[in-house]
């Protein structure tokens, strides 16, 4: 398994730091909050205009046919800048859905609407209770007269008020399966939720009786079920490690600039001790998380073990440094006008989604034999 980033991932890396330098602005992420959905539309294009929508989806259905290491890159910057865009539930979750099953129609159907960004797809997984795995599934699926019909509610689903397609995972006598519901279907009722990180909205949703359309075949075992997790937790330590990277280097910032008795706090040890800490946790995760990128392309167990333990160790980390980076810059790092509260809230709730880290560190412990 090669670890090193190509010169063609490192140009990815520096183009899309380039779109968020541009579009992530704190001014632009308090503004975007109160946008229809909670994105600016145009800055959307411009991430598909990149391409950046199709990076995992194969070529044959438009997409670039690289891989989940690119998606990794791209997820990574944007946690640096917490680019307020729709690229998680789109590009990473409904993508992986999709190729989680064997039904190539409906790669065809979805997949190119995704790539070009005319359509905004999400996954719902879980109901209220929040329970990252096949128990937590509460929307139940039956054989209608031409379409499957169903029933249940789902929530915490990224984007979910806003999406043109929903992807949802349901239970029937036979297992689990994955279903397509177009948004605008009657029976649906969706509510945004008041959430503590306004960079990533969440929906609840609840289907009275909706018609959906299966994609792939029913699994006994929900093993796409478990893909999408294994996927989502190794892109959301990605990009808890761009989001600890930046809080790191604020932290540092702030502690060359302020002064306390006539010199800069950086010179003071604790502060000092302070910003080695999260140095040392921040490049701890980032081996994990770049094991756990390339570990995605291998799959099976080596892909999962590799997610469970990236996802507990950087999301400990940059919710560690979002912390410290708060304590370094004092009551100002709470203030609405400053950034540092905005990387502790998306730090807190990626640290729970999908998974919080006892979670995933018990997955880990069964998936060794421990």
């Amino acid at each position: 398994m090669r670890l090193a980033f190509t010169p063609e991932q490192s140009d990815l890396r520096a183009a899309v730091r380039e779109l968020c330098r541009d579009h992530a602005a704190d001014t632009d992420l308090r503004r975007v909050a109160d946008l229809p959905g909670g994105f600016d539309p145009k800055v959307y294009d411009q991430v598909a205009g990149m391409g950046l929508l199709g990076l995992a989806v194969p070529e044959f259905f438009g997409g670039a046919g690289c891989g989940w290491v690119e998606v990794g890159v791209v997820l990574e910057e944007f946690g640096r800048a917490l680019l307020p865009v729709p690229y998680f539930s789109s590009a990473v979750l409904a993508v992986a859905a999709l190729l989680a099953c064997d039904d190539p129609g409906a790669h065809a159907d979805y997949l190119p609407r995704i790539v070009d960004g005319s359509l905004l797809a999400t996954v719902g997984l879980t109901g209220t209770t929040a329970t990252w795995e096949g128990a937590g599934v509460t929307v139940t699926a039956r054989p209608g007269d031409r379409d499957w019909i169903l029933h249940g509610e789902m929530s915490y689903v990224c984007d979910g008020a806003g999406a043109d397609l929903l992807l949802v995972f349901a239970r029937s006598p036979e297992g689990g399966g994955l279903f397509a519901v177009d948004a605008p279907a009657s029976g649906i009722r969706r509510e945004a939720l008041q959430v503590v990180d306004l960079t990533r909205p969440q929906a609840h949703i609840v289907l009275d009786d909706v018609p959906a359309r299966l994609i792939g075949q029913i699994s006994p075992s929900w093993r796409p079920f478990a893909r999408v997790l294994d996927i989502a937790a190794t892109a959301l330590a990605a990009e808890s490690l761009g989001g600890a990277q930046r809080t790191l280097e604020m932290a540092v910032d702030h502690a060359k600039i302020r002064k306390q008795f006539g010199r800069p706090i950086g010179s003071f040890q604790a502060i000092k001790h302070l910003c080695a800490d999260v140095l040392v946790r921040v490049e701890s995760a980032r081996s994990a998380a770049y094991y756990a990128l390339h570990a995605t392309g291998v799959g099976g167990e080596v892909g999962a073990t590799a997610a469970s333990l990236a996802k507990a160790h950087c999301g400990d980390a940059f919710l560690y440094a979002a912390e410290q980076n708060v304590l370094v810059h004092g009551a100002i790092g709470l203030s609405w006008e400053h950034s540092a509260q905005l990387y502790l809230k998306r730090a807190k709730t990626t640290a729970v989604m999908f998974g919080d880290a006892t979670h995933h560190r018990e997955q880990l412990a069964q998936r060794i034999g421990l």
